[in-house]
């Protein structure tokens, strides 16, 4: 990282800022240290900014919605004292030596950092996904259930979500297909028992879709299955994508330790293999994604970092 410019230095660099960045960022100004949260974004939030949902299922505090939630933690760090800057996309990392430079030119420099960038939805990357983003291609069925009053819907998708969304769909929609690629589903056995009981919503499974089809907004899907390479033109008028998610670890790749689906692997402490580089919530949690978890990492990291810092 070649620059003139004299790095200003922390204890800790947390990068990212959904709920394991906002924790760890608060347990370091609760435990005094010289803090940088860096949020690529505008706002604060990470995944609770698209999760329509009520959270029901975070210890001690439920709400409608994750957007709500998020601002009950931004309310809890109010007055916070460590550093926050939004809008700052990292330009370069270097992890052995703790430098940061943003894509304006600013560097930074630490004694630790804390990897928090999350997951994203994962997409399909297909033909047509990105043209009818917004023009058919909806982005919550919770939040979207009156757009597609009287529908054929297609679900992308075979966990928890998908299942979830084609049930709440399923209300309006005058017909929902859910295409998933196996034969097997992730999702819980009662989704599972309440979508083949509705008479509304049709499974195909072992299915690809190939293409998105429309002229303004969408107007079919293209299928292949995966078994005897049919392939069908499936005519519906919106689709709700929920094919998992993948880990935003690309700034990462050749730098750091990472699982076969791209997670960055850490110990017990949140720690990576490289020194006194730690990663906490969902980029390194893929077994158990949850808010409390994200939160329990964020604690843990600066709590080590703490330990560390006083030896």
């Amino acid at each position: 990282m070649n620059s003139l410019q004299l790095p200003k230095k922390f204890d800790a660099i947390i990068i990212g800022g959904g709920a394991a960045g906002i924790s760890t960022a608060f347990w370091c100004d609760e435990l005094g240290l010289d803090a940088l949260l860096l949020e690529e974004k505008n706002e604060l939030g990470g995944q609770l900014l698209w999760t329509y949902n009520a959270i029901k299922n975070h210890l001690g505090i439920e709400a409608e919605n994750g957007r709500e939630l998020c601002d009950i933690f931004l309310k809890q760090i109010k007055n916070h004292r460590f550093k926050l800057k939004l809008a700052s996309e990292i330009d370069e990392i270097d992890l052995e030596n703790k430098n940061i430079r943003l894509k304006n030119g600013e560097i930074y420099s630490a004694k630790f950092i804390v990897i928090a960038t999350g997951v994203s939805r994962r997409k399909l990357k297909v033909a047509g996904e990105e043209k009818f983003k917004n023009k058919g291609i909806i982005e919550s069925g919770k939040r979207d259930q009156k757009l597609i009053n009287g529908k054929i819907t297609a679900i992308i998708g075979g966990g928890d979500a998908a299942f979830e969304n084609a049930l709440i769909l399923a209300a309006t929609a005058s017909e929902i297909f859910l295409i998933h690629r196996s034969e097997k589903f992730r999702a819980r056995a009662e989704f599972i028992e309440k979508v083949i009981g509705n008479r509304k919503i049709k499974i195909l499974t072992e299915t690809r879709v190939q293409t998105i089809i429309g002229s303004e907004r969408v107007e079919a899907v293209e299928l292949v299955n995966s078994q005897t390479n049919e392939v069908q033109i499936l005519p519906v008028n919106a689709i709700l994508i929920r094919a998992g998610v993948e880990p935003n670890t690309d700034l990462f790749h050749g730098k750091i330790q990472l699982d076969k689906n791209g997670y960055i692997k850490v110990n017990q402490n949140c720690e990576t293999n490289i020194s006194k580089v730690f990663a906490v919530g969902d980029v390194a949690n893929p077994l158990a994604p949850t808010v409390s978890s994200a939160v329990g990492t964020g604690a843990t990291a600066a709590k080590i970092i703490t330990t560390l810092l006083n030896r």
